[in-house]
């Protein structure tokens, strides 16, 4: 029977990049599907391949946690970076999201003109760039030492700040612009709903800030779709892809490990399955009354993915915003990540796009089967008339092969219903679980931890749990 060090369950952003920072150690990285990466996987449907997920790659600069990890186990992306991050598109408005500060002043002054816009933005610009400059960023909890860590982490995110960031981001929105228009409040919400999983009235200034000033840093495309990062990111690490866990038993000094396959002990264990799954895979009664206690985090999403012929030549992302919610969701935009021209895996049989959406995962259970493909058929329709409408150029018939996928979807490939975590806000910021827990050897990490979702935010996170297996 294999006696590991460290066994990484789940190959997501989060067990990607810590088992990538402890190849030294003797570890295995399992995987219950073929492809890795979780739900920033690229998968291939009949001829063609696609973005399991929206696919902006963000974090890759100097001095952030992403490009820190990426630099210590000297591995570099295959990226291209984009001149305009996000093409917005609301009642055949424009708004380019670029990382030039006059040039994006310049756009949304013409779009949602207010006296006090560059002070708003210019405001929440340098909250974030001050976030991305700590040095002492942590969160852990259940040793002396964590919380101390914890407790420093917190005293210079207090100090270092001339704003309450820990007040209400709509009362900053007040403060500087409480006049806008119910579209300018659309615009700030849906770009907060597909970076921060929430709405402004549910978060702190800090959340504001870090999830409308994400464009102004360097955002890239994956090049042969964002799958390809993990198959490189991970050549030296021991991966079983197929095998599934499907019991881990904590027992004295270890843990044992089943899986569709073999059994191993392992000292350690690294969960990168969402932290709202992880019960059933423990018969310690304690262990599934840890997980049990942090309550679902029902935000999924709507997912739509196509193969488009079309000559036209489109920008890697676009957010199109409507008036109303889409049927069966939670959102009134849809995120649309398109294929470069140029990249012979992805747009060998035409444009490879993924459209995404949220929704609430709990209404696609218990359907029966008809009711279920019928509301799937109208969200997607609904989804699709839309994207039409707003890409003039583009014909229905130009469609060569479409198909979606809901809560239920994830579930049977990636092992989740939710998409993300719980937004850290006010309310629940001190709930927020963390990459340790109260039992030795068992460790969490991905977008359910702290500090959330994206390549950065659980960048935040991999590298407090290397930290904390590592002394």
């Amino acid at each position: 029977m294999p006696n590991l060090d460290i066994a990484v369950i789940g190959s997501g952003i989060g067990g990607s990049l810590i088992s990538s920072l402890n190849t030294h150690k003797d570890l295995i990285l399992f995987e219950k599907e073929s492809n890795l990466g979780g739900c920033a996987s690229t998968f291939k449907r009949k001829k063609n391949f696609y973005n399991a997920g929206a696919t902006t790659f963000v974090g890759y600069e100097n001095n952030h946690p992403l490009k820190n990890i990426f630099d210590k186990i000297n591995f570099i992306p295959d990226i291209k970076k984009s001149e305009i991050a996000i093409r917005v598109i609301q009642n055949k408005k424009i708004i380019n999201r670029v990382k030039d500060f006059e040039t994006f002043l310049k756009n949304i002054n013409e779009v949602y003109p207010h006296k006090n816009n560059r002070i708003f933005w210019t405001n929440l610009k340098i909250i974030d760039e001050k976030f991305w400059h700590l040095k002492k960023l942590y969160y852990a909890k259940y040793s002396i030492l964590s919380y101390l860590r914890t407790l420093n982490s917190i005293l210079e995110l207090c100090s270092f700040f001339k704003f309450d960031i820990f007040k209400s981001a709509n009362s900053f929105i007040n403060d500087f612009i409480n006049d806008i228009s119910q579209e300018y409040k659309d615009f700030i919400d849906s770009q907060l709903l597909i970076t921060i999983q929430s709405s402004s009235k549910d978060i702190s200034l800090l959340s504001l800030a870090l999830g409308l000033s994400y464009p102004f840093h360097d955002v890239f495309y994956v090049n042969n779709g964002m799958g390809s990062i993990f198959d490189d990111l991970l050549q030296n690490v021991n991966v079983h892809k197929k095998e599934e866990i499907l019991q881990i038993r904590k027992e004295e000094s270890f843990y044992r490990i089943i899986s569709s396959k073999n059994e191993y002990l392992s000292k350690r264990v690294i969960l990168n399955s969402s932290i709202y799954d992880t019960s059933k895979l423990f018969d310690d009664k304690k262990i599934k009354n840890y997980y049990n206690s942090f309550s679902f985090s029902d935000q999924s999403a709507f997912v739509i993915n196509l193969t488009l012929d079309s000559k036209e030549i489109f920008l890697n992302h676009y957010q199109i915003i409507l008036d109303d919610n889409i049927p069966n969701t939670i959102s009134k935009s849809f995120f649309i990540s398109f294929s470069s021209k140029e990249d012979k895996r992805l747009s060998k049989n035409g444009y490879s796009i993924t459209i995404s959406t949220h929704t609430k995962a709990v209404f696609w259970n218990n359907m029966s089967k008809n009711e279920y493909e019928q509301n799937k058929q109208v969200t997607q329709d609904f989804i699709i008339n839309s994207f039409l409408k707003n890409f003039e150029s583009v014909k229905k018939e130009d469609i060569i092969d479409i198909f979606s996928a809901t809560s239920k979807t994830f579930k049977r490939f990636i092992n989740r219903y939710n998409c993300g975590g719980k937004a850290i806000t006010l309310k629940n910021i001190l709930q927020t679980p963390s990459c340790t827990t109260p039992f030795k050897g068992l460790y969490n990490v991905g977008d359910t931890i702290f500090a959330g979702q994206g390549w950065p935010g659980i960048a935040i996170g991999v590298n407090v749990l290397n930290r904390e297996i590592n002394g």
